[in-house]
């Protein structure tokens, strides 16, 4: 299989000359004043695809700005670099793996050979085994130690295992299959499973267990919390199959620890955790909304992926995003991007993109190993609207960074309440709207006095009013979250990170620096527990070990 190599250095391309020279030309650049002049900029800066339309009209560019970023993605050959991934080729260098969760999404009869082997059928064989479990706790056929159906099922994994499903299970909710509850235990905190446990009876609950390796620490102890628990509840080992079932790549420790062998999932080294809600780490999902809703979201990713597979540059929503990404990174200083999602069903759409994005480009070394040239991937963060505004809006509105924000907001809602969400899209439109046009000093000054303040108390006041404006978003909108959305919606974000790692020219498919922490735990906890005494490395860590063992109880 081959390996994909992308450019050196992306500051030494003609493109990025041009974008930096440009950057300088747009200093002075208005928003306001663009759209003024311009009344086409709407329509310009607008396109629809796979069920969701992206406004980007209110960012700091022109046509000369994206033609520029276009002329960037060209030079960077960004178009071998998708067709690369698609086919399968080895694009995750440093673990020599293809990265090939669209294959999850692809429809039956397409073929794809990694190491000469078709996988696809796998993957359709892997959904069939999915759908007959799903239908059969559905149907009530699944049954407990005591013959009771199930009526829970708690997921069990972190990361990746954790954070797409929960997303998605929870933004789909208006979808739920009626008798199932979906729970999710990922943080080996003791309370998170204390919690949980109260909710749920041992006779009437499947586990999965979610783990490639199934040794992730985490996963592995909460797994054991939840067995012990079980068979403390009544449950028995004889009946500890019908209780637990598994999603790994290691059989011998899945039937190690209980789990019958046709109830494992196979997971493939081809798909990163924090892409493989599509998998069989998707279960709980179609647990939760049924298989043929989960089909659904996959096929919403297909379209999603043929887009962007097909779509001119400048046409392309995923690619857009990444490069005005790129633009605001590397020319305007911005370290960070918020995501703010105007739904409820949607509040946790931001910690699974917290994952794909700063797992996948918090990288400073290139594909070939040698340093970024520039500043990689920003911090994601954010939260649900409209309760940011009365919270860290005001930092986007009037501190001193630049954050570029992305509105998602949906058309419909799934529970209207009286004029509720007319507002809820308003203040959607308007938070955007703020961000772009701010409030000069002259009008912060007549609004003032307008209120019939003297002259004093106007001069006074007015700098504090005073919202600077030109602040860049995007808006997202769909008619509602529905099945297909929102698998076009994650998909859409998986491929802008992916384009950034391109431009880039890191790696966006593998995470050596999540391991450094967990071998150094190790350690650590050892010398807690009195394995060793030998001292930690440093004063710091062996003081605070020091700490917790002169007051710890229990």
């Amino acid at each position: 299989m081959a390996y994909y190599r992308t450019p050196s250095d992306v500051t030494a391309l003609p493109a990025w000359q041009a974008l930096n020279k440009h950057r300088q030309a747009m200093q002075n650049f208005s928003m306001r004043e663009a759209f003024n002049t311009d009344p086409q900029r709407f329509s310009q800066f607008t396109l629809s695809s796979a069920g969701l339309f992206l406004d980007y009209s209110k960012n700091l560019i022109t046509t000369e700005t994206r033609d520029l970023l276009v002329s960037l993605a060209g030079e960077v050959g960004l178009k071998d670099a998708i067709k690369a991934q698609y086919d399968g080729e080895l694009v995750n260098s440093s673990e020599g793996r293809p990265a090939l969760h669209t294959a999850l999404r692809r429809p039956v009869g397409d073929k794809l050979k990694v190491n000469g082997v078709d996988v696809m059928p796998d993957v359709h064989r892997v959904l069939n085994q999915m759908t007959e479990l799903v239908g059969r706790i559905h149907d009530g056929l699944w049954r407990g130690y005591t013959e009771k159906p199930i009526t829970d099922v708690v997921n069990i994994g972190i990361g990746g295992s954790f954070l797409g499903p929960e997303l998605v299970s929870e933004a789909l909710v208006a979808y739920a299959h009626k008798g199932v509850r979906c729970h999710y235990l990922a943080n080996i905190d003791g309370s998170e499973f204390h919690e949980l446990s109260m909710k749920i009876r041992a006779e009437t609950t499947l586990f999965i267990v979610s783990s490639k390796s199934f040794n992730t620490l985490e996963t592995l102890k909460n797994a054991q919390a939840a067995r012990a628990w079980y068979l403390a509840q009544g449950g028995s080992e004889v009946e500890l199959h019908r209780h637990f079932i598994a999603v790994s790549s290691n059989n011998a420790a899945a039937v190690a620890f209980g789990i019958r062998e046709e109830n494992i999932f196979p997971m493939w080294d081809w798909v990163g955790g924090r892409y493989s809600l599509w998998s069989a780490i998707g279960l709980p999902i179609a647990l939760a909304i049924g298989m043929s809703n989960f089909k659904e979201l996959l096929s919403g990713a297909y379209t999603m992926d043929q887009h962007f597979q097909s779509a001119p540059f400048e046409q392309n929503m995923p690619v857009l995003l990444g490069l005005l990404g790129v633009w605001y990174g590397n020319f305007w200083g911005a370290q960070s991007h918020a995501i703010l999602p105007y739904d409820h069903y949607l509040r946790n759409i931001t910690k699974h993109l917290q994952q794909l994005d700063m797992e996948s480009n918090g990288k400073s070394v290139r594909q070939d190993g040698t340093p970024t040239s520039t500043d990689t991937g920003p911090v994601i963060w954010g939260g649900v609207g409209a309760n940011g505004q009365h919270a860290y809006h005001q930092l986007l509105h009037q501190g001193t960074q630049m954050i570029p924000a992305d509105f998602i907001v949906p058309i419909v809602s799934f529970n209207p309440v009286a004029d509720h969400h007319q507002w809820l899209y308003a203040n959607c439109l308007s938070q955007s709207q703020a961000l772009m046009m701010g409030k000069t000093r002259a009008e912060a000054e007549a609004e003032l006095r307008e209120k019939g303040m003297d002259e004093q108390e106007v001069q006074k006041l007015a700098p504090h009013k005073v919202i600077p404006g030109n602040r860049p978003s995007n808006t997202l909108v769909v008619e509602r979250i529905s099945p297909r959305r929102l698998g076009a919606l994650v998909a859409m974000y998986e491929h802008k990170v992916f384009v950034q790692s391109v431009i880039w020219g890191t790696n966006a498919f593998d995470q050596w620096g999540v391991e450094l922490g967990k071998e150094m735990g190790k350690a650590v906890y050892q010398r807690l527990t009195g394995g060793t005494e030998e001292p930690a490395d440093d004063a710091s860590t062996q003081g605070l070990i020091n700490y917790f063992r002169g007051r710890h109880r229990g």
